[in-house]
């Protein structure tokens, strides 16, 4: 394990018991020793599911399983193992997934399509299921409904911290609960959902509504991170549903019963993203890019993400550097409309430049000061259009090179 993020949150927030949901973690030694490695939840009998993925042309087995698995939009089961991916196992990977799923159905009495399946860790290396199902018995006999943090910390691989993150909600003037947890440090870059994340709710909702919702929420979170530029063949975002809260079921995304919900939702799926660039491998800093004033929003975010992946943006930025200068080469690469005479940057609030050159006026110094913090702010408005987006990372220190370059040793 690594040291302690500096960006890390001051304690795991206290998710509360959520109804038709109960969680267990057990060490069965897929590579860890003396940690944690396997989580179970188990949910209540008539949930729903719904799940964005990685779009990666080299997908796990599991993520491939859960593609299959959601579309049916029923749940009973989540198996999770960290440690290893099952990520380029051939058919060996795809035997393994179906023994842990068959099993994991025989438990309890489901059918093989409510179980889902998730595996994050080392690519390339045949996954010991034997060890995963060989435990099912005991972690099943530890479920229970307030096990968050354990759940959280199942699931690590490099991650220094566990992440959650909770919400409640009105429908109908009935109370719904949302809890989430995720696990995500490195190989994070948008192409869906950059990590694993669980999302669980005790509001009646169908699987389409759920779908719909889960597919607009990650574009202004999990969609608007990245680390290092790397998308991960295992990345998996699930949302459940127990339907236990006691609200009139919802059928429609679009139903205006479910705006409170959506934007509860919405809210922390945001928090668990920046959750996950706050563990960036190797990050002392949290950058915020704003982008305006693109020919679109689609264009916005592509010129966001070349600030965001830029290796010299981010090295200047670890080292306290406000090299103005990296970000318009940034801008200027992404291949989208700009125009260098009506460009606009600021960094902390200040005007750094404008109209082609440096801005009238500028003194570095309050620009420096910002530079030393851990958070930080870049706002470029290209002067263009209405188009706009606002995308996260971290700055890239040596510590990356460290934590990567041994992962395997």
């Amino acid at each position: 394990m690594t040291a302690l993020s500096p960006l890390a949150p001051a304690c795991f927030p206290a998710l509360p018991v959520l109804k038709g949901v109960r969680l267990a973690s057990h060490a069965c030694g897929v590579r860890y020793a003396g940690r944690t490695d396997l989580l179970l939840v188990e949910l209540d009998p008539g949930s729903r599911v719904a799940g964005v993925f990685t779009r990666s042309l080299t997908a796990s087995a599991p993520v491939e399983w859960c593609r299959k698995a959601v579309a049916g939009g029923r749940a009973r089961l989540l198996v999770v193992n960290s440690g290893n991916a099952n990520a380029f196992t051939g058919s060996a990977g795809v035997a393994s997934v179906r023994r842990t799923v068959d099993q994991a159905a025989a438990l309890i009495g489901c059918a093989a399509e409510e179980v889902t399946v998730s595996s994050t860790g080392t690519i390339g290396v045949r996954l010991p299921d034997e060890k995963i199902t060989a435990a099912f018995g005991a972690v099943h006999a530890k479920l229970a409904g307030d096990a968050w943090e354990e759940a959280a910390r199942a699931i690590m691989t490099t991650d220094t911290y566990p992440k959650g993150a909770t919400r409640t909600a009105s429908i109908d003037g009935v109370t719904v609960t949302i809890n989430g947890i995720a696990k995500g440090s490195g190989m994070i870059a948008p192409d869906m959902a950059t990590m694993l994340s669980y999302v669980f709710t005790d509001a009646d909702i169908a699987a389409p509504a759920l779908q719909a919702l889960l597919s607009e929420g990650v574009k202004g979170s999990f969609n608007a991170i990245t680390v290092d530029s790397d998308t991960s063949t295992s990345d998996t975002l699930l949302l459940f549903a127990t339907a236990q809260a006691g609200n009139a079921p919802v059928a429609d995304a679009a139903d205006p019963r479910l705006a409170d919900f959506k934007a509860k939702l919405f809210d922390l799926l945001r928090d668990l993203a920046h959750q996950v660039v706050r563990d960036g491998e190797g990050a002392s800093k949290f950058v915020s890019i704003a982008v305006t004033g693109a020919d679109s929003d689609q264009a916005a975010h592509i010129i966001a993400m070349a600030i965001a992946n830029s290796p010299l943006v981010k090295t200047a930025i670890a080292g306290e550097d406000a090299n103005w200068g990296r970000i318009v080469m940034a801008v200027g690469k992404a291949g989208q409309k700009a125009d260098r005479d009506r460009l606009t940057i600021r960094i902390g609030g200040v005007l750094v430049a404008e109209k082609g050159e440096a801005a009238e006026g500028y003194d570095e110094t309050p620009v420096a000061a910002h530079m030393k913090g851990q958070d930080i702010a870049i706002e470029v408005d290209l002067g263009l259009g209405a188009g706009r987006a606002q995308v996260w990372t971290c700055d890239l220190t040596h510590a990356y090179i460290d934590i990567n370059g041994s992962y395997r040793t």
